[in-house]
């Protein structure tokens, strides 16, 4: 009541997506040319960010509305064109046609960690490259990741004042 409280998870940047981001944008071949699904999207950053770094295009995923429209209004405001999926795709089998999938920050609970495990397994075998962003939360697969850059990235959920390290981790 009242605008008290927290604000919601899409609000703000995750240092796990703010991490991919920074990969996309400093790294713009990695994504260049190629379609993207940002998926557990919140407020769409690293879709937005592989857009401004060349992708050809960018589908976020995220079940809540508000995040929705937040993806929409970030997208206009950055001048580029970000698709939307409402639903849970980790529940279903990976929609085709996508080159790199990104992963900010999903391993924070046991049970959704086994889900997008198992989701992100069904788009490797897909065919997909998958990139995973996360500062070292508990349920983060250590044995299926193989770094490939570091960044001391906000993480505005934790206030955002002191710079946090993520990773951007290869999912194998």
């Amino acid at each position: 009541k009242g605008g008290k409280g927290p604000p919601p998870y899409w609000a703000y940047v995750w240092a796990g997506g703010a991490a991919l981001a920074r990969h996309f944008l400093d790294r713009p071949e990695s994504v260049r040319g190629r379609r993207v699904l940002d998926l557990g999207a919140g407020c769409g950053v690293v879709g937005l960010a592989a857009m401004k770094a060349g992708a050809a295009s960018a589908v976020a995923a995220e079940i809540d509305r508000n995040g929705l429209a937040a993806i929409g209004l970030n997208a206009r405001a950055n001048g580029v064109a970000v698709e939307t999926v409402d639903r849970d795709l980790t529940r279903h089998d990976p929609p085709p046609g996508f080159d790199l999938v990104a992963v900010g920050d999903l391993f924070y609970a046991e049970a959704l960690a086994r889900r997008v495990t198992r989701f992100l397994d069904r788009c490797l075998d897909a065919g997909a490259e998958i990139l995973v962003g996360d500062p070292g939360r508990a349920f983060l697969p250590h044995a299926r990741l193989e770094p490939i850059a570091e960044y001391a990235v906000p993480d505005f959920g934790d206030g955002g004042a002191t710079p946090r390290q993520a990773a951007v981790f290869a999912f194998r």
